[in-house]
């Protein structure tokens, strides 16, 4: 009987993401079996301090991917939007399922709505996309840093006597745990991380068996998106973690992709967008790219790796 171990990070979310996949696995091959690998990454245990302080999103996948690489696992699951714009000699990005909700969510402790909250209220999240849109749509609140998994974050909230904290609608969402959101943030509002609500299904690019087993499981419309954004994020990533966004939407033949830069107090953000057909995705999300450098990121970009504690991705 074939077997198949998917290498996952121990948050609840996290496994919850891996036996979806596995479910979807067996779904389509019928006697297959599946196991987990699971493990604690650094993004885990470093909760401390903020992600950009001790190496950015990326700490939750590297240790994840060298499993694959030595062979102690067979397929990995992430969220796409943790994962660096580089994968590691070997690896490929060998499927991404149907996209959930990619927005944001505000989870309010009374009821409120960013709109609603007092003037000087104190909000938590663990981004730095979402600190510097929240500064520069409310510059008079109070963004206190919140670290763990999307309960320990919610628990936070209420200990730290928060008036809400804003997470990913996905995660919110595939956990059941809908009844805390107060309010699903627009994109317009709140332009999403590149990746975010996407499932990332990473294998080695020489193991033929797998990379056959996973082809079911790709959603062509998802991956359009992705690599437009994807393609944003690796010309912006500029050497360290910087407040970025990236959303691509698929319709008639063609991507639409806006874009984010901005610095970690939000007095300025550069925005952009583009259309184009979606054959030319990639082409499209490097040239939004350009647009937002030529326009202010680049200056926005340097001046964020020259701060005292800035670490590359």
């Amino acid at each position: 009987m074939s077997v198949v171990r998917i290498a996952t990070r121990q948050s609840p979310l996290a496994l919850w993401q891996a036996r979806h996949v596995g479910a979807l696995l067996m779904s389509h091959h019928p006697g297959l079996e599946v196991s987990l690998v699971e493990m604690t990454t650094e993004g885990d245990r470093f909760l401390s301090a903020p992600l950009s302080a001790v190496g950015g999103k990326g700490l939750f996948v590297k240790e994840i991917e060298q499993a694959l690489i030595d062979g102690r696992a067979d397929l990995a699951v992430h969220s796409l939007k943790d994962m660096t714009s580089e994968l590691p000699e070997g690896l490929v990005l060998a499927a991404v399922p149907p996209r959930e909700d990619p927005r944001d969510a505000f989870c309010g402790t009374a009821g409120q709505t960013l709109d609603t909250l007092a003037p000087g209220a104190r909000v938590g999240t663990s981004s730095l996309r979402r600190s510097c849109i929240l500064r520069s749509r409310r510059p008079d609140l109070e963004i206190v840093s919140l670290r763990g998994n999307v309960q320990t974050r919610l628990q936070r909230t209420k200990e730290l006597g928060l008036a809400g904290a804003v997470l990913a609608y996905a995660g919110l969402k595939r956990l059941g745990l809908e009844g805390v959101i107060t309010e699903v943030l627009p994109t317009e509002v709140s332009l999403p991380a590149v990746g975010q609500g996407v499932l990332a299904i990473q294998c080695r690019g020489d193991d033929a068996r797998v990379r056959g087993l996973l082809a079911p499981l790709e959603d062509a419309t998802t991956r359009i998106a992705v690599t437009a954004e994807r393609a944003l994020l690796a010309k912006l990533e500029g050497g360290c973690t910087v407040p970025l966004a990236g959303h691509a939407t698929v319709s008639g033949g063609e991507v639409y992709l806006r874009g984010l830069v901005g610095r970690p107090d939000g007095i300025r953000v550069v925005r952009g967008e583009v259309r184009g057909p979606v054959a030319r995705a990639h082409a499209l999300g490097e040239s939004l790219a350009d647009d937002l450098l030529s326009r202010g990121a680049a200056e926005i970009l340097r001046d964020f790796a020259r701060r005292p504690g800035a670490q590359a991705p």
